[in-house]
């Protein structure tokens, strides 16, 4: 049995979240079973973690070599560990897994959310006497007790088990396809993608913990169809992207417009096609010579990342029983990318429309989320709305703008163009006069701030105010712009913030 992500990866707390993962020194089964409870618990919804035996700490990073147990440990611990599965309440039976590593052995425990939730385990599973029983919890990096209002919410998570965790009753193991499983592994550097032939699709997907029912009757979860076959329309209806481009805008002249083939495929697959799509027609860069400045500023008409980071989002939290397709549309003004439903209830009216984070609970996809972040697809921890608006600042776009109706029936994600761009005939031309003027207006002001720095020294903002003559605040947001363009760092600070010449 091996791991579905690399070790290496693992041990680095590279692709998954740090408060996902445990470090271990040694087999410590009344501490190391409350983390076990606590994963399959997943009261944050993140998908269980991951328990390293064998593997030391220091400030929360793994100690290499690491320290690893003895190899006649190994048959040992599995075996205490059949005991102290059943002693959690319902059983729960975390996969562990046997690993070399730096020339010693390891023991990894892969604790998923448990799909009989909540779970309770007895304050020591090594006690002889009468066993008192908890819920256990994730919080932050640790394991701990929960307190009478998150047992009540435990309970009532019971019943929520994420679309994409839930079994498939349709689906068999020739709809998998090999090719896809493999290459997913290989991407994320396990070494389970070079038994894919040699053992077979179930055996592979039975080690991911993709499978759900009992031995003679397995079933396939939702999210390895959605991984892993080129024919999800079979499974999940009108699974496609639909791309549409109004050239003219979609309200000013919706008659002429451009509609592409559908993309089709796995999730990955569309969303790569996607990407090479935007890629290989829609974005475009612009090259803008600053007056007595040796370096050229370079910008996007829309920057690749946060382009990326929409679609994403738009597969993540997509309701896959929803006979709606991913919907595109290229305005000559921004770009909308839609899907069903909208934003969760608990995000509030505000939030939506100031655009910043939106925090939610309840994931509908979250082990799709998962693959997504393992493939560096996705951001964790709610922060995808933020990577899309500062790729947006980074190149000097407007912000991106979130609607949806009053039902929460669909979500649109605006990402409006560079100011200095407009699709017109597939080409780049210059924006409207006053755009163009604003545009000029602003590479001088560029062009005095460099100047006046050129000595190479810290500068106060009051000292640039004076030179350009403008207001406080339009300054600062001029020089947050040539930090974000690499042109200038700050000193980090809040109040008395200073600037010079990168």
């Amino acid at each position: 049995m091996e791991l579905e992500i690399s070790v290496e990866d693992l041990l680095n707390k590279r692709k998954i979240e740090s408060d996902r993962i445990e470090f271990k020194a040694g087999w410590n089964p009344d501490d190391i079973y409350h983390s076990v409870c606590a994963f399959a618990n997943d009261y944050n919804n993140d998908g269980g973690g991951y328990i390293a035996v064998g593997v030391e700490e220091k400030n929360g990073v793994a100690v290499r070599p690491v320290k690893g147990i003895p190899e006649y440990m190994l048959d040992e611990i599995q075996k205490e560990m059949l005991s102290y599965n059943n002693m959690i309440a319902p059983p729960y039976f975390p996969k562990a897994i046997p690993l070399e590593v730096d020339g010693k052995w390891i023991l990894v425990i892969v604790a998923r959310t448990g799909q009989q939730r909540p779970y309770k385990s007895p304050d020591h599973v090594t006690g002889k006497k009468d066993k008192k029983y908890n819920y256990y919890i994730r919080y932050l990096t640790s394991s701990v007790r929960a307190n009478s209002e998150q047992e009540r919410e435990l309970i009532n998570m019971a019943d929520q088990t994420p679309y994409d965790c839930r079994a498939n009753h349709k689906a068999v193991f020739d709809d998998i396809s090999p090719v896809l499983l493999e290459d997913h592994l290989r991407k994320t550097g396990s070494r389970l993608a070079k038994q894919v032939k040699e053992r077979g699709v179930e055996e592979i997907l039975e080690d991911m913990q993709l499978l759900v029912g009992p031995p003679e009757l397995r079933y396939i979860q939702n999210v390895a169809i959605m991984m892993f076959c080129e024919h999800l329309d079979r499974f999940f209806p009108y699974t496609y992207v639909q791309m549409t481009s109004f050239p003219q805008g979609s309200v000013e002249n919706p008659s002429v417009s451009e509609d592409f083939p559908n993309i089709t495929g796995s999730v990955p697959q569309m969303i790569q096609a996607t990407m090479e799509r935007f890629r290989n027609l829609f974005i475009r860069e612009k090259v803008i010579k600053v007056p007595n400045q040796m370096e050229a500023l370079r910008i996007k008409n829309y920057p690749y990342q946060a382009i990326e980071e929409a679609v994403v989002n738009a597969f993540y939290h997509r309701d896959y029983m929803s006979c709606e397709p991913v919907t595109i549309e290229i305005e000559p003004d921004c770009i909308n990318i839609m899907n069903f439903p909208g934003i969760d209830r608990s995000i509030s009216e505000k939030t939506i429309v100031e655009g910043k984070r939106f925090v939610s609970r309840y994931y509908r996809n979250r082990r799709l989320g998962e693959f997504l972040k393992e493939l560096d697809l996705s951001e964790g921890h709610s922060s995808g709305i933020p990577t899309i608006q500062e790729e947006l600042e980074k190149n000097g776009s407007p912000r991106a703008e979130f609607f949806t109706d009053e039902d929460r029936r669909a979500m649109r994600i605006r990402i409006p163009i560079h100011p200095a761009f407009l699709e017109e005939n597939n080409g780049v031309v210059e924006n409207d006069e006053k755009a163009t003027k604003k545009m000029t207006k602003k590479m001088k002001q560029y062009s005095l701030i460099l100047n006046f720095m050129a000595d190479g020294e810290w500068h106060k903002t009051s000292e640039i105010t004076e030179i350009l003559g403008l207001k406080d605040t339009r300054t600062k947001e001029l020089l947050k712009e040539l930090v974000l363009l690499d042109k200038l760092v700050d000193n980090g600070k809040t109040k008395g913030k200073q600037y010079r010449l990168k």
